[in-house]
C-alpha cells in the first residue's frame, strides 16, 4: 500500500513540474503579441521599415546628409527669444513633464540653453538642445553632437527641425 502511495505521489510531482511551465518560446510569443498591440497591429517587419524611414536623411547640406523636418511649432518655455529658425532635436515626448525634465537635465548637466517646443502633426513635445539662425551651422553642430552632448540622445538619431 505504501509503495502505491509513493508511486502516485511521484507521478503527481512529475506531472506538476513538467506540465505547465513557461519557457523562452512562451515569453517571446507573449512579448511579440504585446509589441504588436503596442504598434497598433503593425507587424514586426513593417514596424522596422517604418523606423528605418524615420531616420532616413531628408536633406543634404554642405555634403552632409541630415534629417530635416519642417513643421509649425510653439515654444512652451517662458522666453520666446530662444526660438531660432533651426533647432537640433534630441528627444520627443507625448507628455510635457518628460520634455521639461529632459530640458532641465540638458541645462544642468550639459550647460545648454535647451528649450521645449510643441506641435507637429502628432502634437508632441520636442526637446531642442540648441537653436541656430543658419542651417549650415546647425548641420555642423548635428554632425558633432556626440562630442557636444554627453547625455544619451533619446531619438533614434538627432535631427533638425525647421520652424514654419
Amino acid at each position: 500500500m505504501n509503495r502505491i502511495f509513493y508511486y502516485l505521489l511521484l507521478l503527481l510531482l512529475v506531472m506538476t513540474f513538467t506540465s505547465c511551465h513557461s519557457n523562452e518560446q512562451n515569453y517571446k510569443a507573449a512579448y511579440d503579441k504585446a509589441m504588436e498591440k503596442y504598434r497598433d497591429g503593425v507587424g514586426a517587419e513593417e514596424y522596422e521599415r517604418i523606423l528605418a524611414e524615420k531616420v532616413k536623411p531628408t536633406a543634404v547640406v554642405n555634403g552632409d546628409s541630415i534629417i530635416l523636418k519642417t513643421m509649425h511649432v510653439n515654444v512652451t518655455d517662458d522666453s520666446v527669444s530662444v526660438l531660432k529658425p533651426y533647432s537640433v532635436i534630441v528627444a520627443q515626448f507625448k507628455q510635457k513633464f518628460n520634455a521639461i525634465t529632459m530640458r532641465d537635465r540638458l541645462h544642468k548637466e550639459e550647460g545648454f540653453k535647451s528649450y521645449v517646443l510643441f506641435g507637429g502633426p502628432d502634437k508632441k513635445y520636442f526637446v531642442a538642445v540648441k537653436g541656430f539662425d543658419e542651417l549650415d551651422v546647425a548641420t555642423a553642430f548635428l554632425k558633432n553632437i556626440d562630442k557636444g552632448v554627453k547625455m544619451k540622445v533619446l531619438e533614434p538619431k538627432a535631427w533638425i527641425l525647421e520652424r514654419l
